[in-house]
């Protein structure tokens, strides 16, 4: 828990245990652990929602922030913000709705004679396109306040976070993971083909919902709390698979790894300039890297 203000390992543990006052106990208590608490939780809800699209589309390729989850529910919230200057339960609801209506629309324009993984990709990479437009159109008719927040918000950033903020996200993470892990047996009986899942008596439709609401909703908790942090979802279920050993996406890894990708961009972000930087700057980068080596393997394999 080092930051600009350095303490010793025995302050951060005496301020843990109740022992300081002061300015100690506030930059422990009050300021770098919620912080280091929101990178672990948002990092490990990332991870699990992008196993969850992973697995279902059967394609790594399948982000949230690629096919335009992530870009809707960052359009809810920011009409939120901008019109109606919402508090964070009414960004929270805002980045949801926009979130799940971003799911319905590019569901019904891939639907044809059911889903295939490419083609609802596509769709969402386009649909995700529209949407950023929309989101800088929006900031761009915005007072220069809003604007300079908006635009701020939109780079993921762990700056500033607070305890209601945690503990707001925190407490929907945790149930959404619970449902997200009931689900976990039936989404793995999927990878093997609807076809094989309803044979074990899998109700694909109502699964294939449900883990489509649960992994737009973990992204929505997220983005109403820091804001869209990119790549995560993309890199840690790949990362999580690989470690794992296993032949398909399980979540408990993904999640690991999102925390831990999430907490060390963090830390990243918080030393690599004299100013602190938003998480999402140092996610891209990894992200950008990683989505440009997965391409480049899928391409010599197609070869």
């Amino acid at each position: 828990m080092t930051g600009s203000y350095q303490l010793a390992p025995g302050q951060v543990i005496s301020a843990l245990a109740g022992g300081e006052t002061g300015i100690v106990h506030e930059i422990v208590v009050e300021w770098r652990l919620p912080r280091v608490v929101a990178a672990v939780v948002f990092g490990a809800a990332l991870g699990v929602s992008g196993a969850i699209f992973q697995s279902m589309l059967r394609n790594p390729l399948a982000d949230p922030g690629l096919i335009g989850f992530s870009d809707g529910s960052y359009t809810g919230a920011l009409v939120v913000l901008l019109f109606i200057d919402g508090t964070y339960l009414q960004l929270a609801g805002g980045a949801l709705l926009g979130g799940v209506g971003t799911a319905v629309l590019v569901y019904l324009i891939a639907f044809r004679r059911g889903i295939q993984g490419f083609r609802l990709i596509v769709v969402g990479i386009g649909v995700s396109a529209m949407l950023a437009s929309t989101n800088t159109w929006l900031i761009l008719k915005a007072d220069l306040d809003q604007a300079m927040s908006a635009s701020a918000w939109n780079a993921g950033s762990l700056n500033g976070i607070s305890w209601e903020q945690v503990l707001g996200g925190g407490v929907s993470i945790v149930l959404l993971l619970a449902v997200a892990l009931m689900l976990s047996r039936p989404m793995r009986q999927m990878e093997l083909g609807d076809d094989v899942a309803m044979s074990h008596g899998v109700r694909v439709g109502q699964i294939r919902l449900g883990l489509i609401l649960v992994g737009v909703a973990l992204t929505a908790t997220v983005t109403a709390a820091s804001g869209p942090i990119a790549f995560i979802s993309l890199v840690a279920p790949q990362i999580g698979r690989r470690l794992a050993r296993t032949a398909g996406i399980t979540l408990p890894p993904a999640a690991f790894v999102g925390a831990l990708l999430c907490l060390s961009a963090d830390y990243v972000a918080q030393h690599v300039a004299p100013n602190p930087l938003p998480v999402g700057i140092i996610t891209v980068m990894l992200g950008g890297g990683y989505l440009g080596w997965l391409l480049f393997t899928e391409a010599r394999r197609r070869l």
